[in-house]
Protein backbone atom coordinates (compact mmCIF):
# COMPACT_ATOMS: atom_id res chain seq x y z
CA UNK A 1 0.00 0.00 0.00
CA UNK A 2 3.02 2.51 0.93
CA UNK A 3 4.76 1.67 -2.05
CA UNK A 4 1.35 2.11 -4.56
CA UNK A 5 0.89 5.83 -2.21
CA UNK A 6 4.67 6.94 -3.10
CA UNK A 7 4.55 5.68 -6.60
CA UNK A 8 1.51 7.88 -6.91
CA UNK A 9 3.53 10.99 -5.32
CA UNK A 10 6.70 10.50 -7.38
CA UNK A 11 4.06 10.75 -10.41
CA UNK A 12 1.93 13.80 -9.18
CA UNK A 13 5.27 15.26 -8.43
CA UNK A 14 6.69 14.59 -11.82
CA UNK A 15 3.71 15.78 -13.54
CA UNK A 16 3.88 19.11 -11.82
CA UNK A 17 7.17 19.58 -12.49
CA UNK A 18 6.61 18.74 -15.83
CA UNK A 19 3.60 21.42 -16.24
CA UNK A 20 5.48 24.14 -14.59
CA UNK A 21 8.41 23.19 -16.89
CA UNK A 22 5.87 23.74 -19.88
CA UNK A 23 4.16 26.80 -18.27
CA UNK A 24 7.92 28.60 -17.84
CA UNK A 25 8.47 27.55 -21.94
CA UNK A 26 5.22 28.81 -23.29
CA UNK A 27 3.90 30.96 -21.37
CA UNK A 28 6.33 34.20 -23.64
CA UNK A 29 4.96 32.89 -26.43
CA UNK A 30 1.34 32.63 -25.09
CA UNK A 31 1.36 36.24 -23.98
CA UNK A 32 3.41 37.60 -26.80
CA UNK A 33 0.59 35.86 -29.64
CA UNK A 34 -1.89 37.52 -27.38
CA UNK A 35 -0.45 40.84 -27.81
CA UNK A 36 0.01 40.21 -31.48
CA UNK A 37 -3.82 39.72 -31.78
CA UNK A 38 -4.94 42.79 -29.73
CA UNK A 39 -2.41 44.42 -32.05
CA UNK A 40 -3.88 43.15 -34.75
CA UNK A 41 -7.09 44.19 -33.95
CA UNK A 42 -6.42 48.00 -33.68
CA UNK A 43 -4.74 47.89 -37.29
CA UNK A 44 -8.04 45.78 -38.23
CA UNK A 45 -9.70 48.71 -37.09
CA UNK A 46 -7.30 51.77 -38.53
CA UNK A 47 -7.78 49.78 -41.68
CA UNK A 48 -11.57 50.08 -41.92
CA UNK A 49 -11.33 53.96 -40.80
CA UNK A 50 -9.05 54.13 -43.65
CA UNK A 51 -11.11 52.75 -46.52
CA UNK A 52 -13.65 54.27 -45.09
CA UNK A 53 -12.19 57.91 -45.22
CA UNK A 54 -10.44 56.95 -48.81
CA UNK A 55 -14.40 56.15 -50.08
CA UNK A 56 -15.63 59.30 -48.61
CA UNK A 57 -12.54 61.09 -50.23
CA UNK A 58 -13.52 59.56 -53.88
CA UNK A 59 -17.17 60.60 -53.26
CA UNK A 60 -15.82 64.44 -52.71
CA UNK A 61 -13.83 63.72 -56.22
CA UNK A 62 -16.01 63.11 -58.49
CA UNK A 63 -18.78 65.37 -56.77
CA UNK A 64 -16.02 68.29 -57.92
CA UNK A 65 -14.74 67.04 -61.15
CA UNK A 66 -18.77 66.75 -62.40
CA UNK A 67 -20.26 69.92 -60.20
CA UNK A 68 -18.86 73.08 -61.63
CA UNK A 69 -20.58 74.81 -58.52
CA UNK A 70 -17.87 73.17 -56.02
CA UNK A 71 -15.21 73.80 -58.58
CA UNK A 72 -16.06 77.75 -58.07
CA UNK A 73 -16.65 77.33 -54.47
CA UNK A 74 -13.19 75.72 -54.00
CA UNK A 75 -11.36 78.40 -56.42
CA UNK A 76 -13.19 80.90 -55.06
CA UNK A 77 -12.08 79.83 -51.52
CA UNK A 78 -8.61 79.17 -51.41
CA UNK A 79 -7.48 80.92 -54.79
CA UNK A 80 -9.50 83.79 -53.84
CA UNK A 81 -10.93 84.36 -57.27
CA UNK A 82 -13.26 86.73 -58.34
CA UNK A 83 -15.65 86.98 -60.89
CA UNK A 84 -15.88 90.04 -63.42
CA UNK A 85 -16.42 93.15 -62.34
CA UNK A 86 -16.59 91.73 -58.46
CA UNK A 87 -14.12 93.39 -55.81
CA UNK A 88 -12.72 91.03 -53.26
CA UNK A 89 -12.99 92.92 -49.61
CA UNK A 90 -10.27 91.10 -46.87
CA UNK A 91 -11.14 91.95 -43.29
CA UNK A 92 -8.41 91.73 -41.05
CA UNK A 93 -8.40 91.77 -37.25
CA UNK A 94 -6.54 94.76 -36.07
CA UNK A 95 -3.41 93.85 -34.37
CA UNK A 96 -3.25 93.22 -30.88
CA UNK A 97 -1.43 96.38 -28.78
CA UNK A 98 1.53 95.40 -26.17
CA UNK A 99 0.34 96.19 -22.88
Amino acid sequence: MVSILSKIIKNALGLFIAAVILAFLFLPGYTKMQDLKEKNKTLDANIHKLKVENTLLKNEIARIQSDPLSQEKIVRDKMGVVRKGEVMYKIEQPPEQAQ
